[in-house]
């Protein structure tokens, strides 16, 4: 059966404004069910629909919980925030026209469109969206921080906002935020799902079931959601932004998302032209489609596209360093020694090339990954494979040969067990033994958060593009997460709060790479590589391009 909108579900419009009538909601929802879950086939004659998959589920549509990527992906879809970043990894307006920063660096004040509405549903007056106003900003932001929402983004805001006057709706177009201390990150912070613009509205109207209702500002408007099953949402008629030819975004007319849980379903699916695209490439299938060098292979060239991008995540190794921990007092991991020699005994590159395909970039520089603009791999110095400093730093340790030193366990994940095993056979051979325990993710994060694992396998996907993001992972003032590895140093916590303060991006960036080598020297982190965004893309979508962020961007997309 061909996928139909049914017009029904909202107010039938005549492209004005305030012209409609209103059909039962509850009725049009079933109606809807019926119509988009019993599809056999994905086509659909006449409209352009975006399909994906989501393998791991999707929890909520409110952007108050927007903690992981599968609801990122959606919310972006639905929502607006006052600023966003562009393909450059810079800031741009976006309901907000304009800013500016007070002299103290305390005061942001912004401007916002006058021309933006949210979509037409039951929760308003007459079944009408209305305008969305700065005095949206100042709810849902104050929505973030209340402890009755039990928003895991609080933190964005938490001992940053003066907790009294910290948001404000000056008028309709205008809303100034206050910090507590200058804090250069924050506009990249409002950048951030989290920080979508929602109406007061729908959130009292639906309570706890406003997380599979959602009623925002964005390109695409919710239709319907089977848990499990799909999620399909429309194309927002009225949606503010245009094109540079005057047309209005986006240019798709809908998008479906399907919830197959496994990865092999996925990739038929793909296979069959019954999704668009895949968000990075399952282990299992990653020699079929790729060649050790990161290309695709001859079977796959000219029909299908491969994009290969940058990504702000960066995979390690992480030590426990805290000195007054029991584990690590016992533990030989306790050394800088040791940790360095970890660090130099193993072959990095070759990892890349025979693991993941060459998927991603070795990590020899820091622990900020490339993609940012601070990164310079030539100013902050990391580790090579050098098999000969790694065996000296163990004689300076007091190990020869590994002589006398206790095996030590790395907790990983089952996804990478491979990578724990070959960094485990590497480093074997300079005399340091390490026994992989593959354990669930729920409990490796449930023992990182406590200081329970003395080494483990790590990641940090950038929440905002700026290295601030991945330094305050060191700082000594902030509990685990993210300082999972209760890494202290005066000399960086001192860098780390001028960093905050300085208004200057060129002197800033000098103080986050003196912070990433003082952590480098310290090895209290094995860094791996540095991700890349890797899709599987139909030849017929077009204007669909990776990001650093690995944000799901739809406004642009053509289908043909």
């Amino acid at each position: 059966m061909p996928l139909k909108f049914h017009r029904s579900s909202y107010i039938i419009s005549t492209g004005k404004r305030g012209i409609g009538s209103i059909i039962h909601y509850s009725l049009s929802i079933i109606t809807l069910s019926i119509i988009l879950f019993s599809c056999t086939t994905h086509q659909h004659p006449g409209k352009h629909i975006f399909h994906y998959n989501e393998s791991s589920g999707l929890a909520s549509l409110d952007p108050a919980f927007a903690k992981n990527k599968q609801v990122m992906w959606a919310v972006h879809q639905l929502y607006n925030t006052l600023v966003e970043i562009d393909d450059h990894m810079q800031l741009a307006p976006s309901l907000a026209k304009s800013w500016t920063v007070a002299p103290d660096n305390l005061t942001f004040t912004f401007y916002l469109r006058n021309d933006v509405y949210f979509t037409n549903d039951a929760c308003f007056s007459g079944g009408l969206g209305r305008k969305l106003t700065a005095g949206d900003v100042e709810y849902s932001f104050k929505r973030i921080m209340d402890k009755n929402t039990a928003s895991p983004g609080a933190w964005i805001f938490n001992n940053r906002v003066d907790s009294v006057n910290g948001f404000k709706a000056i008028n309709d177009t205008t809303f100034q935020l206050k910090l507590l201390h200058p804090f250069q990150s924050m506009l990249g912070i409002l950048s951030m799902q989290y920080c979508s613009i929602v109406p007061h509205e729908a959130v009292e109207q639906y309570g706890n079931d406003f997380r599979r209702h959602p009623v925002g500002s964005g390109p695409f408007q919710f239709v319907a959601w089977e848990e499990g099953q799909a999620l399909v949402l429309k194309k927002n008629a009225e949606y503010f932004e245009k094109d540079s030819a005057g047309n209005r975004l986006p240019y798709i007319d809908g998008i479906k998302v399907s919830f197959y849980d496994s990865k092999a379903t996925e990739f038929l699916e793909f296979q069959q032209n019954r999704l668009d695209f895949i968000d990075d490439i399952d282990p299992s299938f990653k020699d079929e489609i790729l060649t050790k060098t990161g290309t695709l292979k001859k079977a796959w060239a000219g029909k299908i596209i491969l994009q290969k991008q940058p990504y702000l995540n960066i995979e390690y190794l992480g030590i426990l360093v805290d000195s007054s921990n029991s584990l690590v007092k016992q533990s030989p991991l306790r050394l800088q020694k040791i940790r360095q020699a970890i660090n130099y005994g193993f072959d990095r590159r070759k990892m890349m090339l025979y693991l993941r395909n060459s998927i991603g970039i070795p990590a020899e520089s820091g622990f900020v990954p490339c993609g940012l603009p601070s990164f310079d791999s030539v100013l902050v110095k990391g580790y090579n494979y050098n098999p000969a400093k790694a065996r000296q730093l163990l004689i300076d340790a007091g190990f020869p040969g590994g002589k006398g030193m206790p095996a030590i366990h790395l907790l990983t994940i089952p996804i990478y067990g491979d990578l724990g095993s070959y960094i485990a056979n590497e480093l074997r051979q300079i005399g340091i033994n390490i026994e992989v325990e593959v354990v669930q993710k729920s409990l490796l994060m449930e023992q990182t958060s406590k200081s329970q694992a003395p080494f483990f396998r790590g990641s940090w996907i950038a929440d905002y593009p700026d290295a601030e993001n991945y330094l305050s992972v060191f700082y000594s003032k902030n509990p685990a997460p993210p300082n999972y590895t209760r890494y202290k140093n005066p000399a960086f916590d001192e860098l780390y709060e001028d960093a905050l303060a300085e208004k200057n991006d060129s002197l800033r960036y000098v103080l986050y790479r003196k912070m990433d080598q003082l952590v480098m020297n310290d090895a209290p982190v094995v860094p791996l590589w540095y991700d890349m965004a890797i899709h599987l893309v139909h030849t017929n979508i077009k204007n669909f391009t990776a990001n650093s962020l690995n944000l799901l961007e739809l406004r642009w997309t053509k289908m043909e």
